[in-house]
């Protein structure tokens, strides 16, 4: 995309100051992300980024959902005495006062301000930062914990293994590419722990496990640091949901902990690193066990399990769709990714009575 139209397209929105420039930031999965900087020190900078609508299928409701989201986490930086201008993201309406820019070509657009002097980690590499970590992701759920206003479930079935056995289960019986055959030892895998998932499912649904506002997407590059290294502020908020609190701590323990790399080939790298687990599960129960429930706490380690089955399933489940869902680098990517999170599951999976009764002693 030429330069000149991404300025255009940064025009449409209330920024202060004068554009200077816009470039690409980063390389995510799903969307496509720009920084839009300003002329002169005094005007702030901007996060521009093209939403993936055939994810992200009503974007509006999306961009909604966050507004609620962060008017709510500023009330309580506010009480708090922090500074809600960097320790919540501020969205940035359109010209016409929308949240969010429909181009000519029907893509959708939405900017937030750029918060500056922030240090962002890819990888929890000390307990330390692990630690940090979990408590910053645990004060978002707290922050949270209150809030009575809903959301609209922008992704149906995220999260929720019925809907992904369905998905999987159609996927299979179609093989629209003709992949089922060669992975019959991966799909063994998943059959093989579909009871267990179940069990676990049928406690959510009958509010065993209650839902709360979760983020969904707990890697640590979601967590802004300040120079100091305290948590300054969580980001990335599209994937906002009215889901069990499991969901954020599983998916932080399935990136964080991982002594390996999401795609890694030498699976002999992978494993559940415990110092880390140790040190994310005391950052992120020290500022949530107050609120959770004895059921969310006895099936807290779960999380990791679960998210972690989940992320396999899906990974092969769109290996064998053809690679529609998540950008592939070869054309063995999503079976590559699929076996490195297998790794992993099983490492959990080796760890799991240690797992939970780690938990369940902070929690006491």
């Amino acid at each position: 995309m030429n330069n000149e139209l991404l300025m255009e397209l940064a025009g449409q929105f209330q920024l202060d100051g004068v554009l200077s420039s816009v470039k690409p930031l980063g390389e995510g999965f799903i969307n496509d992300t720009f920084i839009v900087k300003t002329e002169g020190e005094e005007t702030p900078n901007y996060i521009l980024q093209r939403k993936n609508k055939n994810i992200f299928t009503d974007v509006p409701a999306m961009m909604e959902n966050i507004l609620k989201v962060t008017t709510h986490l500023k009330k309580k930086v506010l009480e708090q005495g922090g500074d809600p201008s960097r320790e919540a993201m501020t969205i940035v309406p359109t010209k016409a006062g929308d949240n969010c820019f429909v181009d000519a070509d029907g893509e959708f657009w939405a900017v937030c301000e750029f918060i500056s002097d922030t240090i962002a980690y890819q990888n929890a590499e000390t307990p330390e930062l692990a630690y940090a970590g979990g408590k910053g992701i645990g004060k978002f759920q707290n922050m949270l914990s209150d809030m009575k206003e809903p959301l609209v479930d922008i992704l149906p079935g995220f999260h929720n293994i019925k809907v992904r056995y369905e998905q999987w289960d159609a996927v299979i019986s179609k093989d629209p590419v003709g992949r089922v055959k060669e992975v019959q030892k991966e799909i063994e895998w998943i059959e093989s722990r579909r009871e267990k998932m179940m069990e676990f499912w049928t406690l959510v649904e009958n509010g065993t496990i209650p839902s709360r506002v979760t983020h969904n997407d707990t890697k640590i590059n979601n967590i802004l640091f300040d120079q100091e290294g305290e948590v300054l502020c969580v980001i990335d908020l599209d994937t906002v949901l009215n889901s069990p609190v499991l969901n954020d701590y599983g998916d932080a323990l399935r990136s964080y902990t991982n002594t390996g790399l999401e795609d890694d080939e030498n699976l002999d790298n992978v494993s559940m690193d415990w110092s880390i687990f140790k040190a994310y599960t005391e950052g992120y129960l020290s500022e949530t066990k107050a609120f959770l429930t004895p059921s969310e706490l006895e099936w807290l380690a779960f999380g990791g399990l679960y998210i972690t089955y989940e992320q396999v399933l899906r990974f092969l489940m769109d290996y064998i769709d053809g690679d529609n869902y998540y950008k592939t680098k070869s054309e063995h990517h999503n079976l590559v990714r699929t076996r490195a999170q297998y790794a992993l599951l099983e490492s959990m999976e080796g760890q799991y009575d240690k797992m939970r009764d780690f938990v369940l002693s902070l929690a006491k």
